[in-house]
């Protein structure tokens, strides 16, 4: 899988387009197994990034980003991908679908 492969499956298991507009979802970045991306701000939470792990489950890292520093507000490991959204929302209080 190159980087864009693993980043492009963590964005559609979370719902891709319709996820972006639901949740304001932006800055989309990737390395070779994390999806980053900001989100407005939300229960104190306006970063999030979403790690595949050697196991094929997910770690999600739910941050703040303010004045130059980082803040990690919650760490949720080993993620089954069909629970991504609910986590999701759960931490950031941002519903995903209607």
């Amino acid at each position: 899988m190159t980087d864009k492969t693993v980043a492009k499956t963590i964005l559609s298991q979370l719902g891709g387009p319709r996820f972006a507009m639901m949740t304001g979802a932006k800055n989309f970045m990737s390395d070779k197994k994390t999806l980053y991306f900001s989100i407005p701000r939300a229960k104190g939470v306006n970063r999030i990034a979403v790690t595949l792990t050697p196991e094929d489950l997910y770690d999600m890292e739910f941050s703040y980003f303010h004045g130059g520093k980082l803040t990690v507000k919650n760490t949720v490991r080993g993620v089954y991908n069909d629970q991504l959204e609910s986590i999701f929302t759960t931490e950031t209080g941002l519903y995903t679908r209607l």
